[in-house]
């Protein structure tokens, strides 16, 4: 079950299942794909960011693997975790509390991280006999560093926050208040920009990415990139508007 609330361009989505620790079950993962499409498809004017969190007491403690199998749910959880990274606004994952298996797989997903320091992190996979996904392993990779996906992939290793926040994996420590301020600070700034370095983070390509290129030469030609350049020589807090 998920809860979302939108005030001042930032979509909070939280997940709502405390009696389950916010583990993912399959209806779950559908809402958040439903919850991505509408994201989606608003307009800049009306969603700039989106701050992902869970009820208390945890973030998410994983799959809720009463009756699943691989299949249509690895499937599904594929698709949801790179819904997040494919959003053209940034993504934070406000984690408080335990955030394991699937739940790191939702943290590595967003682009941006914000945690209380005590927060446990990792993919306890070899506890249960299951794999993950090469996504994931390359993710977790790629957002925590090789050493560390190691130890957590190979050793079912876990990690508290503020471990991750030294080297560099979570980005702040905090809590909820301080992600939702930190994505109105992010609504401010030039969504084409964001857009465009979110697509070159995600390309797997070495050499040139034709969506990038494209996308890059739209902010420079636009609206926003005139009004940046403007803003600073008046010594002023610039106003974008995605165009």
């Amino acid at each position: 079950m998920l809860r979302v609330e939108r005030n001042d361009r930032i979509e909070l989505i939280t997940l709502d299942r405390p009696e389950r620790r916010n583990a993912l079950d399959h209806e779950s993962i559908l809402e958040l794909i439903d919850e991505q499409e509408r994201v989606a498809s608003a307009s800049l004017d009306e969603v700039r960011a989106v701050v992902l969190t869970g009820a208390p007491p945890a973030f998410c403690a994983g799959a809720d693997l009463t009756g699943v199998e691989e299949g249509r749910f690895a499937t599904d959880l594929a698709r949801m975790l790179h819904g997040f990274s494919s959003l053209r606004v940034p993504v934070i994952a406000s984690i408080d509390g335990p955030a394991l298996g699937a739940g790191t797989q939702l943290v590595v997903a967003c682009d941006l991280r914000i945690a209380t320091p005590d927060s446990v992190l990792g993919v306890p996979a070899a506890k249960l006999g299951l794999v993950v996904d090469h996504w994931t392993v390359r993710r977790v990779a790629s957002e925590f560093s090789a050493s560390i996906a190691r130890a957590m992939l190979v050793a079912a290793e876990t990690y508290t926050a503020a471990d991750l926040h030294r080297t560099g994996g979570i980005h702040r420590l905090g809590g909820l208040d301080d992600a939702l301020d930190w994505a109105g600070r992010l609504s401010m700034l030039a969504p084409l920009t964001m857009h465009a370095h979110k697509v070159a983070l995600e390309s797997e390509s070495i050499g040139v990415d034709a969506e990038f290129e494209s996308l890059r030469t739209e902010a420079w030609a636009s609206a926003d990139a005139g009004e940046g350049r403007t803003a600073f020589l008046d010594k002023r807090r610039p106003a974008f508007t995605g165009r």
